[in-house]
């Protein structure tokens, strides 16, 4: 961003002028067309980049009050709860379990950072040439809270298989992407931590607020008022997501 423009007396409506940044975009998490070694690359900077996000300071940076400060996941628990039961359209026992359990295994601890809500290959724009991250995009969800939310929301991608962002069921190996274990190491290494605690709550958590997402999608899909022109095919959606959700939560 480079300026923002609230006279609609210049150009007729409110503007802003960007940087173009010349880039690629991968929808598809497995990176079609990219050599293994430069996907390890790429997702080697995923986790670097995220790990110099959250390091940052908002209160050195002016944006202290960029978001309301403790309690970040429960008020996105009540939130997502609530934008699911105003569109809920059929009983999903694990979506109802999900929303009783969650609340009452919140993290004791928070910590407060920048967070983007939506970091994922998708919104990465890489180098033309190299495996690199040139710019990340996306930021209209971005607010201070847990870094937890961003990690867990990233790392769902290994038990998604639904759509082209999950890499649920894929061979990693023959991809060259790095395995779970992998990636979270570069994060930490990255962060400066040792371990990452609680990642499982912050996976089971995004799972179920992936799932109140999808079932707005399908419910305005009905309602014929959907953007997207595969909404209904988001009603399985919405039960898979949340029934892998539950699944880790039995088995932890």
């Amino acid at each position: 961003m480079r300026c923002l423009c609230m006279d609609k007396g210049v150009i007729g409506a409110n503007f802003y002028v960007m940087d173009y940044v010349p880039s690629r975009i991968f929808a598809d998490a497995s990176l079609p067309g990219v050599e293994p070694e430069h996907r390890k690359l790429i997702y080697s900077e995923l986790a670097r980049n995220l790990a110099a996000l959250h390091s940052l300071d908002p209160r050195s940076l002016g944006i202290g009050d960029f978001g309301r400060a403790g309690n970040y996941f429960s008020r996105q628990i009540s939130r997502w709860a609530r934008q699911y039961r105003a569109t809920e359209t059929e009983t999903i026992t694990s979506m109802d379990k999900l929303i009783n359990w969650l609340p009452d295994n919140v993290p004791a601890t928070e910590k407060m950072a920048v967070v983007h809500g939506d970091y994922r290959i998708g919104n990465c724009l890489i180098d033309p040439i190299e495996p690199a991250i040139a710019a990340v995009i996306d930021w209209e969800l971005s607010t201070l809270g847990d870094p937890l939310a961003d990690l867990g929301y990233v790392y769902q991608m290994y038990y998604i298989s639904t759509f082209e962002f999950g890499l649920g069921g894929k061979s990693l190996e023959q991809l060259g992407i790095p395995s779970q274990e992998e990636f979270i190491w570069e994060y930490c290494q990255h962060a400066g931590i040792d371990r990452v605690d609680n990642l499982q709550f912050s996976v089971i958590y995004n799972l179920f607020r992936l799932a109140g997402i999808s079932q707005g999608v399908y419910k305005r899909g009905l309602e014929g008022n959907a953007s997207s022109e595969i909404a209904l095919t988001f009603r399985e959606v919405v039960r898979d997501y949340a029934d892998t959700a539950w699944n880790m939560v039995e088995a932890l």
